[in-house]
């Protein structure tokens, strides 16, 4: 194992120290004045996140910790934390990325299903190419950093993929549309929704959204949605309440 690195004392009389691989505390007279972690997320990235009232601590924690960790990094910051925002862009860091997030009731009027269609429950070999399908259309349309970030880069179809936790749309024997619902959060979280691009526009995923909210106990459900996607944006709008935004900054390409 590596040694974690030696202590850097700044002329604040602070001392950035690395107590854990992950982890940085703010020592001032004993006293723990701020703390910094690193956190790598399921699609590889690593996210970092500072904790301390004082703007010079941050600083200090934020110049030990880029570097420390290899570059791209990121973090998430509530639009309405001007302050939080200033600090990571004072530290180099530029927003990318704007997220909606919606609450979304599920006790809704059904939306029909487009005559052809069938909206059930997914088989694993069926709905791996389907999945593999719409990856490779998003990954030639506006790229997969517009996706959420637990929805993994495409892997070989080697990564766990559990079908019970989907609904699918299927048209003439073949899988056109996918919903992944997680329960296990404290409100149900949607957390993809996608139709195949020859499909889209006919009414697909919004009869895939109405049928899975409709068998969800939860009174609402949640999602976030990256703003550049447009039809998200006017598919969760219309139906949901729009309850926060967030904004994702990264030391890479804004």
């Amino acid at each position: 194992m590596n040694p974690l690195p030696i202590q850097r004392r700044h002329r604040t009389g602070v001392t950035i120290s690395q107590v854990a691989g992950n982890q940085w505390h703010a020592i001032r007279n004993d006293l723990t004045v701020g703390r910094g972690y690193a956190s790598r997320r399921l699609d590889g990235r690593i996210f970092l996140s500072i904790d301390t009232w004082q703007d010079a601590v941050f600083d200090q924690l934020a110049a030990v910790m880029l570097a420390n960790q290899p570059d791209p990094l990121y973090t998430v910051v509530d639009e309405t934390d001007h302050e939080l925002i200033a600090n990571w862009e004072r530290a180099g860091l530029t927003i990318w990325r704007r997220e909606s997030e919606f609450l979304v009731p599920t006790r809704d009027k059904p939306a029909p299903t487009p005559p052809g269609v069938t909206i059930t429950t997914a088989d694993e070999a069926p709905l791996r190419e389907l999945d593999k399908a719409i990856r490779a259309e998003i990954e030639a349309g506006p790229g997969w950093h517009t996706m959420p970030a637990e929805v993994l880069p495409w892997q070989g179809g080697t990564r766990p993929l559990d079908p019970s936790a989907y609904t699918v749309a299927i048209r003439d024997g073949r899988y056109v549309g996918l919903l992944r619902v997680a329960t296990h959060t404290r409100r149900p979280r949607i957390g993809l929704l996608a139709v195949l691009e020859a499909e889209r526009r006919q009414g697909v995923g919004r009869a895939l959204l109405s049928h899975t909210l409709n068998q969800l106990s939860a009174e609402a459900a949640t999602v976030e949605v990256d703003e550049t996607n447009t039809a998200a944006m006017a598919l969760f709008g219309a139906c949901g309440d729009r309850t926060g935004r967030s904004l994702e900054l990264t030391t890479g390409r804004a």
